[in-house]
This record gives C-alpha cells, structure tokens and sequence, in this order.
C-alpha cells in the first residue's frame, strides 16, 4: 500500500501529514535521483508554502542540481513552463482544500510522473538515510515563468475577438490572481475579479469552485462567471441567472463544438467513473463515444495519449485539452468556453441547458479507515441497489480522510434516499470498525 503519494500527489494536513522535514527529504531524493536536473518551484497562496518550499530547496541543493523559483502560479502554469524549459516541476499545493492543508506535485517535462515513478520514489524515502551533504547545487528566483505562462495562452487564442464580453472571475485567493485577469484583459475581455486578496488562510475559503453562491451574489450583471480552484486546475461557469456549468456540462458544450469544427480527435471524450449518465447520453446523441477512468486526471490523461483523445476531464472542473496542454488548466477551460461563445453565438443559459444531468447525490462520509470502502457487505448492498436500475459509486477520497457515496437514477428523491442509505451504511461500519480485514 502506497503511503506517500495519493491520487495527486502528496498531499494532507501540514505539520501533521507534510512536514519541512518531509520536504527537505523528498528534496534530497530528487536532486540524487536526477542528478544534474533543472526543477522549477512554485507555490499556491498557502500560508506554509514558503516553508515547505524552503525544505524542498534546501534538499534539492544538496545535489548537483538548477534550481529555479518561480513564486506564486498556477499548477499548469508549472506544467506549461516546464514543458517549455524540458525540466521537473515541484508544485506546492492542495489544490482546493482548506489552508491548513498542503501537497506537493511533481512534474517532468509538464506532465505528472507515473505511478511507476512515484513508487520508485517512495521506495527511495523509505530507504534514504544519508541526507546530510554539503550543498553543491544552484538556485535562482525565475519570475519570467510568468510571462512565458501568459504569452503562452494569449497566443494561443489572439486571432478571436472577445471584446464586448464582461466577466466576473472567482480567483479563490489561489495562485489564479496572479493569472487569468491578465490574459482576459490582454485578450480584450471586461474582467471584474473577486477573492483575489489571498492573506495565507483564506484560499478556498467560501469561495472558489467548491463554493459557486459566492459569486452567484456577483454574477448578474456579467455574461459569465469564472471560477477557479486554489491552484487554478479546475474552472467551472455561472449563468447570468446563476445556473451552474460543471465540468460535465462544460465537456459536452465543448466536445459538441470541437467536433462541429472537425477538431475532436477519434469521436472520443474522456471522462471518469464519476461523469454523470446525461453526459454520456448527449455526448452518444452526437456520434461522441464517452471513456470512462478511475478518478484523477492522471488516469484521464493516461486514457486519453492511449486513445488518441484531445479532450477529457472531470465534473470537479478539470479538463485537458490535449492539443493545448498537457494537464487541466482552468484558464486554457475558461477561454475555450468563452470561445464557444463567441464562434456560435450561443449564451451561456442556453449552453447550460444542453446536456441534462440525471439526478445524482453525493455523500462525503468522514471515515477513520478507508478500507470500509472495499468491504464485502457493502459490496453485496451496492449490488441489491444496482439492480433496481441506480448507478452506484463507492471510492476512498484520495487526498482526504472520507469516502464519497455517489447514486445517480431516473428519480431525485429516491436517489437522495439510496445515497443516505450507504452513507449510513458506510458510517457505522467504520464505527464498528468493519474494514477489509474483517
């Protein structure tokens, strides 16, 4: 069993699950295993960010290594601009949990290592004894990893006219400030940006992606609404009248769009076990075949090189479009939607209202063993529930101690009363301690 890296990373509570010393041993491993190397840093707005960046430094100093700080970016600024230098990536983030939590992502060459990489890395931290060395590597600050992130995107889409739109842009108080606003404005758009004054501890902080009625007091008086994680991966909309586009939604506008201009590649989307049924079903209505993953955009992106797709993603917001990137950027998401809009003269209400979502609930059940999830008996309830016709998913968060309890069907109240029938089922079993080994 893995006890390092989640579904994105290293992630948990820091001075708890993530500690300086932590770094500064990851640190140490990845300057002595690739000895020689450039690594870029960059961080989210979190309090202990500048901390665990300074362990992470200081260890991979003790090796013949480049290091470059790039300061406050997005995670797919670090993966374009890595892609870009053909160096490893270190990003300090999570994502869109609270501040007092923190990760660290590691990139080659603008994508994520593999699972194989990772556990030889594991391996290495379980292993290593010798960290004390005398520095020997280099460091300097890289602020132009910004500019070469925003020219990168604003060339990308500078031959569209998306002057007159007026936006409102929900930074989260992550590392999104620092970008999306400048590249919409470059761009030619009206931006109005809100929870951009990040202090340490307010990331995330009922704003944000995971927090839409935040914006939602905003959003009237602008064509859409853009709102960002912590670390600006995922991007999902508002309607002027407040409606919600998540990502399954967003997938199904652009996959429709995409293929209407011959540029989906395959007929394919990539999405997870997670996606919601009406996706599949609008997507299959159009001659798109949806793919579905186990959950993390890694797993999407793996699907996605394997198939040839050039679009996929999650309904948390992550999307990866392929031909423009090699991770979710929820800037790159923001500016394809709002291209939609502009090429097909469609707004966004209408968007919305084209794929329709079939009722679906979810559970986060705080757990203390994640094993629950795997259990026979709750295996065998599922099972019973499956066969009235419910699409059921039970999975152990990755990045958190929870298990989330998914039920989608034809009618809502039913659905609603299925999904608190597993939670419930879920939670006393971890009460009793029922785990895999029971």
């Amino acid at each position: 069993m893995r006890k390092l890296f989640g579904t994105d990373g290293i992630r948990g509570v820091y001075q708890v699950d993530l500690t300086e010393s932590m770094a500064y041993k990851l640190g140490f491993i990845l300057g002595k295993k690739y000895r020689g190397g450039k690594f870029l840093i960059v961080r989210d707005t979190r309090e202990s960010g500048m901390a665990i960046e300074e362990a992470i430094c200081e260890g991979l100093l003790k090796n013949d290594v480049v290091v470059l700080r790039g300061g406050i970016l997005p995670t797919p600024a670090a993966a374009l601009v890595t892609r870009v230098e053909g160096c490893f990536g270190v990003v300090i983030s999570a994502s869109h949990n609270p501040y007092f939590y923190n990760g660290i992502k590691l990139l080659k060459s603008g994508y994520k290592l593999s699972d194989e990489e990772e556990i030889e890395i594991e391996r290495d931290f379980e292993n290593e004894k010798e960290l004390n060395k005398t520095r020997c590597g280099k460091v300097m600050n890289f602020a132009e990893a910004l500019d070469i992130y925003v020219n990168a995107i604003y060339d990308m889409f500078k031959d569209i006219d998306f002057s007159g739109l007026k936006v409102a842009v929900d930074a989260a108080n992550g590392a999104a400030y620092r970008t999306t606003p400048i590249v919409l404005n470059k761009l030619g758009v009206k931006v109005s940006c809100f929870a951009d004054q990040p202090d340490g501890r307010n990331i995330n902080q009922g704003c944000g992606s995971l927090y839409p009625s935040f914006l939602k007091e905003n959003i009237n008086d602008f064509d859409l609404g853009i709102l960002h994680d912590g670390d600006a991966d995922r991007c999902i909309f508002l309607t002027r009248n407040g409606k919600e586009i998540h990502g399954d939604k967003t997938m199904g506008v652009l996959a429709d769009w995409m293929k209407q201009e011959s540029r989906l590649k395959n007929d394919i989307v990539v999405a997870t076990v997670m996606s919601n049924l009406g996706l599949e079903i609008f997507l299959s209505q159009r001659g798109i075949k949806l793919i579905r993953t186990k959950v993390g955009d890694r797993y999407v992106l793996e699907q996605m090189i394997s198939l040839e797709a050039n679009l996929g993603g999650e309904r948390s917001g992550h999307i990866i479009f392929l031909d423009r990137s090699t991770t979710g950027d929820g800037l790159i998401t923001a500016i394809e939607f709002l291209r939609v809009m502009v090429l097909s003269g469609k707004d966004p209400c209408y968007l919305e209202s084209m794929v329709i979502d079939y009722p679906q609930h979810m559970i986060n059940v705080d757990v203390t063993d994640k094993s629950v999830a795997e259990h026979p008996k709750l295996k065998e309830k599922i099972d019973q529930f499956q066969n009235d016709g419910y699409r059921i998913i039970v999975r152990p968060s990755g990045t958190e101690r929870l298990i989330r309890v998914m039920v989608e069907g034809k009618d809502e109240s039913s659905v609603k009363s299925v999904a608190e029938e597993l939670a419930e089922f879920v939670k006393t079993m971890s009460f009793l301690g029922e785990g895999e080994s029971v």
